[in-house]
């Protein structure tokens, strides 16, 4: 489980990280295993629809248990797949990198991030750092 406090760690971290690599404004949100949001912030310059977008990463990648980096390589390989994933998730899934799963010592998936704001895999690197930086184990 990850706790309103490990949340908001992850949070600052993924903040701080952003601001050490130079990143545009970002928006994160760290959802529970059951895909419920724990906790948001979007930095100031973010553009309002960043909200949706860090939900779709981080859903998509909690829902499907794939981060963002599988997702977008089965949605090349096999789009019809991801399609229908996102047909089943009424359009809540957005699978490019930025979707992290956080995982416990065990490896069982107990959550995800999601970044947006920067490049997508920038944002993965943020969301990962982060996530590490609180304890757990990521999954980008």
């Amino acid at each position: 489980m990850i706790s309103i406090r490990k949340a908001r760690t992850i949070i600052k971290a993924t903040l701080a990280k952003g601001k050490e690599m130079e990143l545009k404004p970002l928006t994160v949100i760290v959802l529970d295993a059951g895909g419920h949001p724990i906790a948001f912030e979007r930095e100031d310059g973010a553009s309002p629809g960043r909200f949706e977008i860090a939900r779709g990463k981080a859903y998509g990648a909690v829902m499907l248990g794939l981060p963002g980096s599988a997702q977008m390589a089965r949605a090349e390989s096999q789009a019809y797949f991801m399609a229908a994933m996102n047909g089943a998730f009424e359009g809540k899934v957005v699978p490019v990198p930025g979707g992290v799963l956080v995982k416990d010592r065990k490896g069982a998936i107990i959550g995800a991030v999601g970044v947006t704001g920067d490049t997508s895999e920038n944002d993965a690197a943020a969301a990962t750092a982060a996530i590490e930086a609180a304890g757990f184990f990521a999954d980008a």
